[in-house]
């Protein structure tokens, strides 16, 4: 086929083909880099979102732990443990605190009434608290507990003691006391006789 257009037409032809295609290309350029961007700011805005939902469960994860007083709760599963190694050491040495507790009752006076024993992890005193009617039922407690006699304690010691009477929990009992004592070496009440005879 013979093309009889004039060249000057024929020239805007093929410069108007020209422009057509660059125009897609423009389009098609300017739709992918419209894409990238989306993609970009669709990414950044998820990553935001990430970082915001882990802080919060971070947070809320470390409020929960204050909030259960994690702390507290291993000091206190500490101190269970080390009551638990020293009630298996005790009873490894065959304390009798069966006996060692009647013969402690016994030289407790009338007019007074033991609270709580702490023995050391020495094992060779005890802390003895008691409260009484008065302050001296408070101080013959530590005379009966030293009494060469009772066969318990080599020496005894007031710790504290008060007979201010606030915050006692039974009104007929107002002084506490507070008294370290030292065993006697040769206490009968707290190791069963080597030799295996009958306390």
């Amino acid at each position: 086929m013979i093309n009889l257009l004039p060249p000057a037409l024929k020239e805007q032809y093929v410069y108007g083909r020209r422009n057509t295609v660059l125009r897609h290309w423009a389009i098609a350029l300017a739709f992918g880099l419209s894409g990238v961007i989306i993609v970009t700011y669709g990414g950044l805005f998820f990553m935001k979102q990430s970082i915001g939902s882990y802080e919060s469960k971070v947070a809320a994860s470390e409020k929960v732990l204050k909030e259960q007083n994690l702390e507290e709760t291993r000091q206190h599963a500490k101190e269970i443990t080390s009551s638990v190694k020293l009630a298996v050491d005790v009873l490894s040495r065959e304390i009798l605190f069966s006996q060692l507790l009647s013969q402690i009752a016994k030289v407790i006076p009338s007019n007074a009434s033991l609270t709580d024993l702490n023995i050391s992890k020495a094992q060779d005193s005890i802390e003895i608290k008691a409260i009484s009617t008065d302050y001296t039922s408070a101080t013959q407690l530590q005379v009966n507990l030293q009494d060469p006699a009772n066969k318990i304690f080599s020496k005894a010691d007031i710790q504290s003691i008060s007979c201010s009477g606030s915050g006692a929990s039974d009104p007929r009992y107002p002084c506490t006391v507070t008294i370290k004592a030292l065993f006697n070496a040769n206490n009968p009440f707290l190791f069963i006789n080597k030799s295996g005879g009958q306390l």
